[in-house]
Formats: structure tokens, C-alpha cells, sequence
């Protein structure tokens, strides 16, 4: 008894149930890697970066206290530091970069850093040398607490940041479960490619051929680009773990955007996935679909 039809039947459904189940791991375990991409490099970045450069224009622009108050001149040093304090502050705070959360602390921020100028301005305005001094105290406990806050609004960003760029143990798995269903689909794609060529006599069958070139070289790019995005992740980190000095920010700030410059791209790719896998069965359909119809045909006659 001739079971070829049969046989094709159930290899389409093999490869199918495969297809299926191998497009949603693959899109969950890309996902979970690229979703953190963007934010990373569009947010948590830019984030720990302005608030370094916040800390560091307090700490200077304390600096330029030379114990009698600010710089007679309006323009000098701490003036100007004070200045990039709140505009960095504003960088930190804007919807893209810092949540809800964070947005109240910076304001609380903004606040303090208003109140440590205001104690210093009366310091440079007082001619009683202990009412300067006492105004200088509070200034200084004032950029204390400032600074304080600020390590500690680090720090929250710096776990957020940690957490992107990690590679937790469901992601092994996911990515795990990849490579075997990957190549399960692949070894069943050429098993069906054998059984027809045996069956039929042809040399290939062009559309199973085009189904296991899509779908190996379909997770040799999306697997290369989430190492990529991995070591990118990596790279950024190293840069934000170390508080920065003034100096080193804008190198720091241009060596995360290098590194993940082509964050974007790779989570848009996510999509395409979905797509990749439908091309799959279409593919698989069309090189076993017109076998399977010639031997129903064959069994009616």
C-alpha cells in the first residue's frame, strides 16, 4: 500500500507545528533582548550622564566659593556652574529620559539647588563675618544634601540600567529553546527536502530549498545582531558605571551613542519576525501542497 500521501500530509503538519512554535520563541526571545536597546540608549544614558554633569557643575560651582560668597560678577564661574547644574537637571527631567518618580526627585533637586544659591548670594551680601559664615554653613550642608540625592537618583538609574543590559536566565532559555527548535526545523526541512527528492525522482524541490535558506540564514542574522546588541548593552554600561568627571562626559555620552547607534534597527527588526515565520509555511505550503493535492487526486480516480 502506497502511504506517500500520507506521509507528506503528516511531514507538512510536522513542519508547520515547528514553524509556528519556532517564529514565537524566536520573537520572544528577540524581544527581550531589543526592547532594552532603545531605552538604554535613548533614555537610562542620557540620564546618568545629566546627572553627572549636574553633580559636577554643584561641586564646581561650590568651588568657586572662596569663603565671602559668590564672584562679585554675575557671569562668573559659579553663576555659570549653577546654570548648567539646572539645565542638566531639566535634561534628566524630560519625558523621554527620566519617570515619574525620578521627575519628582529632580524637581525636589531643582529646588534645593535654588535654596543653595540663594544662601550663597546672601553670603556675598552680608558684611557681618559670622551671620557670611553661618549663611556659608547652610549653603554647604545645602550642596551636601544636593549632591546626596543626586548619588542616590544614580544609583536607581544605574540598576535600571544594569537590568537592561543584563542577560537573565530566561533569556538563556529563550534563546536556548531557539537553537534547538531551530534546528529541529531545519533537520525536518531537509528530512521533507530527502523523502520528496527519493519519492519524485526530482534533484530539489526549490520551494523546501528556499524555506531552509530563509530560515537558517534567518537566525544566523537575528542571533549576530543580538550578540551585537549584547556586547553594545555591555560596552554602555562600562561607560556609566564610574561617576564621570566633568571632562570625560561628552567622550563617555559619544562612545555610548557609538556603540549603539544601530539600536533602532535592531528592534525594529522584532517585527519581522512575525513576517519571516509566515514567509516560512508559505514556503513549506508551496513545496508540499501541490504533492499532497496530486496524490489525493490519484486516490479519487
Amino acid at each position: 500500500m502506497n502511504t506517500t500521501g500520507r506521509d507528506l500530509v503528516r511531514r507538512l503538519w510536522v513542519l508547520l507545528s515547528l514553524a509556528v512554535v519556532s517564529t514565537l520563541v524566536l520573537f520572544g526571545a528577540y524581544r527581550g533582548v531589543h526592547d532594552d536597546t532603545v531605552p538604554l540608549a535613548s533614555s537610562s544614558a542620557p540620564g546618568i550622564l545629566a546627572v553627572d554633569t549636574a553633580r559636577n557643575a554643584v561641586q564646581r560651582a561650590h568651588a568657586a566659593v572662596d569663603g565671602s560668597g559668590p564672584p562679585p560678577d554675575a557671569t562668573g564661574d559659579f553663576h555659570t556652574q549653577i546654570s548648567v547644574a539646572h539645565q542638566s537637571i531639566a535634561v534628566a527631567a524630560s519625558e523621554n529620559v527620566a519617570g515619574p518618580a525620578d521627575r519628582h526627585t529632580l524637581k525636589t533637586i531643582t529646588g534645593l539647588i535654588t535654596v543653595y544659591s540663594a544662601w550663597v548670594e546672601q553670603a556675598g551680601q552680608e558684611e557681618d563675618a559670622s551671620l557670611r559664615a553661618a549663611f556659608l554653613h547652610y549653603a554647604e550642608r545645602g550642596r551636601d544634601d544636593i549632591v546626596k540625592r543626586l548619588d542616590e537618583l544614580r544609583d536607581r538609574r544605574l540598576a535600571v540600567a544594569r537590568e537592561q543590559a543584563s542577560f537573565p536566565w530566561p533569556l538563556w532559555l529563550g534563546w536556548g529553546a531557539v537553537a534547538v527548535l531551530g534546528l529541529a526545523l531545519c533537520g525536518a526541512l531537509v528530512e521533507a527536502q530527502w523523502f520528496a527528492r527519493r519519492r519524485f525522482r526530482t534533484a530539489v524541490q526549490p520551494w523546501l530549498l528556499a524555506a531552509t535558506v530563509l530560515w537558517a540564514g534567518w537566525l544566523a542574522v537575528l542571533g549576530w545582531f543580538t550578540v551585537r546588541a549584547q556586547r553594545a548593552m555591555g560596552d554602555s554600561l562600562a561607560e556609566l558605571r564610574g561617576v564621570r568627571s566633568a571632562e570625560e562626559i561628552p567622550e563617555a555620552g559619544a562612545n555610548v551613542e557609538r556603540y549603539m547607534a544601530d539600536a533602532g534597527f535592531w528592534a525594529s527588526l522584532s517585527g519581522w519576525v512575525l513576517v519571516g515565520g509566515v514567509v516560512l509555511m508559505v514556503l513549506t505550503v508551496s513545496g508540499l501542497g501541490p504533492r499532497i493535492s496530486e496524490y489525493r487526486f490519484r486516490g479519487q480516480r
